[in-house]
């Protein structure tokens, strides 16, 4: 029997960096790195949030129900785990989905898809005030600000929103991960990214949501304040996002015929225009790591004061002292990028119902939005005299 499973990067650099402590420090600094960049994803449903499985049946293998052949091969993943796998359609059978009762045959190649699990590291509860917007016995919505990590990792040991919701939720994970219930995110959005985060309490919750991101049925609108004036009143970004080659700690736009990158989509529409910067809305189809930064820095338009893509700094405007002292107070009254995630919609997991939220844009955008909206008044008010 073959077995191979993707795993996450940090977790590998933990394993390496266990049988060889003589790693360089380059080595170890560029592993940090990757480390910072996973805590630093938008929303990244495939790679960040799934765990892979690929299973080949031996030739000799007896005829054996998919799901107890599932169960033997993955010993560290529950049978109810892998049956909520299986009737969310995650497991295939030579690329045909199966159900519980598919008999294995010998040469079979069985894969699965599991909402990933995070273990390894010791989960303490933190007295963090967190904002709900929404709670019930299966799941909760947050409403994350600007600045909290969600996960723990390379220089976030503590103050993150799992350490807050162990707190909230009661629970304490040692290093072995034997509390099922601990931190079962469905999706995420980056450290300096306020908005919407749904997180789920339990295995069916988790299974039934993650389900819904991975068919792109979840409802997410986000807020932006992007450079430029955007030329058309809405528009949609169909591009490939992949890491920058020449930039690792980056993301890049590749045309969808290149075969580079995931596919992803997002659709766009201008909400107001201030001249030299516009405040948009912004629809995502797919989820992948910091897309919206992405796809805008991809036709011109930078978020605004993105250090990660060339937005925290002039890009459009004047060259006087006096605008640039403007900028300069607006870079410190939103000392992040300008991403908000307003609206999260989606299925309840196990009610069935339409669960559909909307927050208010917070104070520090909101700020920025009338500064740049009493700027451009101005400039139209001295072109009227």
């Amino acid at each position: 029997m073959k077995k191979t499973k993707r795993t996450n990067l940090f977790d590998n650099f933990r394993v390496e960096e266990d049988l060889d402590n003589s790693l360089s420090a380059e080595l170890i600094q560029e592993y940090e790195d990757i480390s910072q960049m996973e805590q630093d994803d938008d929303e990244s449903e495939d790679g960040g949030m799934f765990e892979h499985y690929r299973f080949v049946a031996d030739k000799g293998q007896s005829m054996l129900r998919v799901d107890k052949y599932l169960t033997q091969h993955m010993e560290k993943t529950s049978r109810h785990r892998i049956q909520l796998a299986i009737d969310a359609s995650y497991v295939r059978v030579n690329d045909k989905v199966v159900k519980a009762n598919y008999k294995v045959k010998p040469n079979d190649v069985i894969t699965i898809v599991m909402p990933y699990q995070r273990r390894g590291m010791e989960i303490l509860p933190e007295n963090i005030p967190l904002d709900i917007a929404y709670e019930d016995s299966d799941l909760l919505v947050i409403n994350k600000p600007a600045g909290l990590v969600v996960h723990p990792g390379h220089g976030h040991f503590s103050g993150t929103l799992i350490n807050a919701l162990a707190f909230h939720l009661g629970i304490k994970q040692g290093p072995d991960g034997t509390d099922e219930r601990m931190g079962i995110l469905v999706h995420r959005i980056d450290k300096n990214t306020s908005g919407l985060l749904v997180v789920a309490k339990n295995d069916e919750a988790q299974m039934g949501l993650a389900k819904q991101f991975f068919d792109h049925s979840i409802e997410r609108k986000y807020i932006a304040i992007v450079w430029g004036n955007v030329k058309d009143d809405e528009g949609t970004i169909t591009a490939n996002i992949g890491r920058d080659p020449n930039d690792r700690m980056r993301f890049k736009a590749f045309d969808p015929e290149s075969g580079i990158g995931k596919h992803a989509v997002t659709h766009y529409k201008v909400l107001e225009r201030f001249g030299y910067v516009t405040l948009i809305e912004c629809k995502l189809e797919t989820g992948r790591t910091h897309q919206i930064r992405v796809h805008m820095n991809s036709i011109g338009h930078p978020l605004f004061n993105d250090d990660r893509y060339g937005g925290d700094r002039i890009l459009n405007g004047t060259i006087y002292s006096k605008y640039k002292q403007f900028i300069d107070n607006c870079f410190k009254l939103l000392p992040r990028h300008a991403l908000h995630a307003q609206t999260l919609g989606f299925e309840h997991p196990v009610t069935g119902k339409h669960v559909f939220l909307e927050n208010q844009i917070p104070s520090d955008m909101m700020a920025l939005i009338e500064k740049w909206r009493n700027y451009a008044m101005s400039k139209v008010l001295e072109e009227d005299e």
